[in-house]
């Protein structure tokens, strides 16, 4: 640095006396920089900054920060007067975004002085005058020098000062080199430069609103006028009074309130941060206004030389002030600002608790009708079941009626808790419609078999223990279900009785062409049986007959009476009175050429295979006798 100084050639030009020390970038230094004298021993000290660089930083990342909650501010914006406080706050925080950045801007120019008054001290120790103000002091001058040269050339004279230009130009690119270089090795102006930056970085990244605080009310009112249009499409739509829709409503306003405590939270410790850094530019206020009144003591009898000292500190004091007052002031309307904020969530809280309460209060006079309603059901459900149960002595038909009455009793209870959840009836409707659509194509087997159902358990229906014969099977009912009824299988082919399998058949069989339910009376077991048998050849058939018609109803006639009971049954049961006597039956008919004789005889299934066993055998007595 000694050698590049000595090639420059350039000296150290000293400062106008009535002009307040410049440093690199041409701001006052700090007004402790030149040696202190008797004088100006209570001067203040280098130290000018009110925030170092990484307070600066971290409050405007924790106001960016509260700055972007005017998204959580915008969601929760559902109601006119919602909108309104939402644009008042837009508006506040704008101002307050902005005034946080001309604090950030004005400690960043105190400590790029504080950078510099520590660089005039280096300089002061430097004798071979390569300080950062130094090498600046000689680019002004090589400037100056440069642009008289240049004057003197554009009147015709001194053509050879070409040259001369050319050399000044040399001298100040190595001046700039030597400038970048000592500006780049201290670390005090780095930081301060590299403060500045992140700055400009950290406001890039919000809004332009906030950026420009000129452009936030217009935003901010195309913001609140969409919002505003959106709000009014849905003031326009139908009250919706639904129990979900209800609900819904309580969730989102609690929700919503506090989502505004939190953020006055945030407000008041951004407010807590703000009041505790005003404290210092007050106090350095304070120590300013108490230096330039011992200034403006010690100018009294004071001679010229002092006076122009004297001038040059009063210069710095007066910017140092004005930068701290950059702060202080900002400092006060962001307190004030902060405040209003406060107050305008104040407010938005209170509203928005009314909301949450009226909603809540409808919520709770809606269920409570709902639970009124239900109760009231089910009340008349348990006296419907015993009302069944004390005048209803018949068992069928009381499982009867208090089947009906579940089915009544639920289907009312789903139909008004749906109307009770439902946000439009119109929309319940069509849902319903679909629902059941869709139900009716998917389960279209098992809805038949539940209409089957009270078919199967009508006025000439079945019941457990009816004895019925659904296509080739017979057996006796075990069960009936909603969907589908039990049997248990009885033997055709040998002495009647339980085979040990159970047949499940559907409902929807009562619905079926192709298949038959036969149900036998109740009470009633009485069946015929056929026999067909080839006769010998004799020569009267009719004296063949009446032997044959007697042996039969000599076997038939120790069960008669238990036939003849049977028959009454019949009679009873059917109104057209077309019933014959239950008695043995023989028919005669020619088959080829021989004599058939066609039996008929009524049987008890009970005693049916020891019935048929006896027949057979009187049968064939009578031939036997006969051949």
């Amino acid at each position: 640095l000694i050698i590049l100084a000595a090639v420059s050639g350039a000296t150290a030009v000293a400062a106008d006396p009535g002009k307040p020390a410049a440093g690199s970038a041409g701001k006052p230094v700090a007004a402790g920089v030149a040696p202190k004298t008797s004088a100006d021993a209570s001067a203040p000290s280098n130290r000018v900054s009110v925030l170092t660089g990484e307070q600066v930083i971290q409050i405007l990342d924790e106001t960016v920060d509260w700055y972007r909650t005017l998204g959580t501010q915008q969601q929760n914006a559902t109601q006119p007067s919602d909108l309104l406080i939402l644009f008042a706050n837009r508006q506040t925080a704008d101002k307050v975004v902005a005034l946080s950045f001309e604090i950030a801007r004005a400690n960043a120019e105190l400590l790029s002085s504080e950078a510099n008054a520590e660089q005039s001290d280096a300089e002061a120790s430097t004798p071979d005058g390569s300080s950062p103000q130094a090498l600046s002091q000689r680019q002004s001058d090589l400037d100056t020098k440069r642009q008289e040269i240049k004057k003197q050339m554009s009147d015709g004279k001194h053509p050879e000062l070409q040259g001369e230009i050319a050399m000044l130009d040399a001298r100040k690119n190595l001046l700039d080199t030597m400038t970048e270089f000592v500006n780049s090795s201290d670390p005090k102006a780095a930081g301060a430069n590299n403060l500045k930056a992140q700055i400009d970085a950290i406001a890039a990244t919000i809004p332009n609103s906030a950026a420009n605080p000129a452009a936030g009310p217009t935003a901010a009112a195309s913001a609140a006028s969409g919002s505003s249009a959106g709000s009014d499409a849905n003031k326009a739509a139908p009250v919706r009074s639904g129990l979900w829709e209800l609900a819904t409503s309580v969730f989102k306003l609690r929700n919503k309130v506090d989502s505004i405590e939190v953020i006055d939270k945030r407000t008041a410790d951004l407010a807590l941060i703000f009041d505790e850094i005003s404290a210092p530019p007050l106090k350095q206020l304070k120590a300013y206004s108490a230096r330039s009144d011992a200034l403006a003591a010690q100018s009294d009898g004071a001679g010229d030389v002092a006076h122009k000292d004297l001038r040059g500190q009063f210069d710095t004091l007066a910017w140092l002030f004005k930068q701290t007052s950059d702060i202080l002031v900002p400092l006060t309307k962001e307190k004030v600002l902060l405040r209003q904020y406060r107050h305008n969530l104040g407010n938005w809280r209170e509203s928005a608790e009314r909301q949450y309460h009226d909603a809540l209060v409808a919520l709770g006079i809606r269920a409570a009708v709902l639970a009124g309603m239900l109760a009231v059901v089910f009340g008349l459900g348990e006296i419907w079941r015993r009302a069944v149960l004390r005048y209803s002595h018949d068992l069928r038909r009381r499982s009867q009626l208090l089947l009906v009455r579940t089915i009544v009793l639920w289907t009312v209870v789903l139909a008004i808790v749906g109307l009770s959840f439902v946000t439009e009836i119109s929309t319940f409707a069509t849902f319903a419609g679909l629902l059941t659509a869709g139900v009716a194509v998917a389960m279209q087997s098992v809805l038949v078999s539940v209409v089957g159902y009270f078919f199967l358990i009508g006025k000439y229906g079945i019941k457990v223990g009816d004895r019925i014969q659904i296509g080739a099977v017979v057996g006796e009912v075990i069960d009936i279900g909603l969907v589908r009824m039990h049997l248990m299988e009885l033997n055709q082919s040998g002495p009647l009785g339980p085979t040990g399998r159970v047949v499940a058949f559907a409902n929807l069989i009562v619905f079926q062409a192709s298949g038959g339910l036969f149900k036998q009376i109740p009470g009633v077991s009485l069946a015929w049986h056929e026999n067909t048998l080839t006769l010998p050849v004799v020569n009267d058939y009719s004296v063949l007959k009446e032997k044959l018609l007697a042996a039969i109803s000599g076997v038939v006639g120790h069960y008669s009476e238990e036939i003849s009971r049977q028959t009454r049954e019949i009679e009873k049961t059917t109104a057209t009175g077309s019933v014959t006597d239950s008695v043995p039956q023989v028919q005669m008919h020619l088959v080829n050429g021989r004599m058939e004789a066609l039996i008929r005889y009524p049987v008890h299934r009970e005693h049916a295979a020891e019935i048929d066993e006896r027949v057979g055998e009187a049968v064939l007595k009578v031939i036997a006798g006969i051949a």
